[in-house]
């Protein structure tokens, strides 16, 4: 079964009413949403459906399930509303894109080295590479050229490659077009400042991770 994916058309939006498509003990679904459900590293969303907090969101093909705290009395055809924890989210937008600017910066100017790994948390997010050496050598150019790309406030456009496979991509002009599901900020002003740290996590192993300021 299709949800509508509102967190795609408009990820600024923290309330939305909806109805209950599914019922499965603590499980339900619902006919649209806004409360993101983990995918290509991005964490879910936290938030509550008619005040019944969303313990876990799980993509499954173009639907989302979404496991409640407790035993609900929620039916299939209930009006309910769907609240997301925003400020969680906002952190979430912004440490993704930035994640996704530095990656763009290393494959364009470093030899295009294999991706190994990513996650997005609200705390921080982390790039996993094949790397030899020491990765923090590239830091002093990423973060001025991340700089010059925030100060920009370049336009970000997010659309569908595919709208019936659900296949999103994120473009800037002149920088990147770059395939992605997951909940992008309008420009990149929005990123703010940043903090790059290196972590060596294995021998040929080395790790980019992104704060906040």
């Amino acid at each position: 079964m299709y949800v509508a994916k509102i967190f795609w058309d408009n990820p600024y939006l923290t309330e939305l009413n909806a109805q209950i498509t599914g019922v499965e003990n603590q499980l339900v679904t619902v006919d649209k949403t806004i409360a993101f459900a983990f995918s290509g590293g991005q964490e879910s969303d936290y938030g509550t459906i008619n005040g019944y907090s969303i313990v876990k969101a799980e993509k499954q093909d173009q639907q989302i399930t979404y496991l409640l705290d407790r035993l609900h009395d929620l039916q299939i055809g209930d009006n309910v509303l769907i609240k997301i924890d925003w400020a969680r989210r906002y952190k979430l937008m912004r440490l993704h894109f930035a994640a996704e600017i530095i990656l763009e910066l290393v494959t364009q100017n470093f030899g295009s080295p294999e991706k190994i790994g990513a996650h997005i948390a609200a705390d921080k997010a982390r790039l996993d590479f094949a790397w030899q050496g020491n990765i923090s050598q590239t830091f002093s150019f990423l973060e001025q050229e991340m700089q010059q790309i925030v100060s920009s406030n370049l336009p970000i456009k997010s659309a569908f490659a595919d709208q019936e496979k659900e296949i999103r991509y994120w473009e800037i002009d002149n920088f990147a077009k770059v395939l992605c599901g997951g909940t992008h900020i309008k420009e990149t002003s929005e990123i703010g400042s940043l903090q790059l740290k290196r972590n060596n996590i294995g021998k040929g192993k080395e790790r980019i991770e992104i704060l906040l300021r």
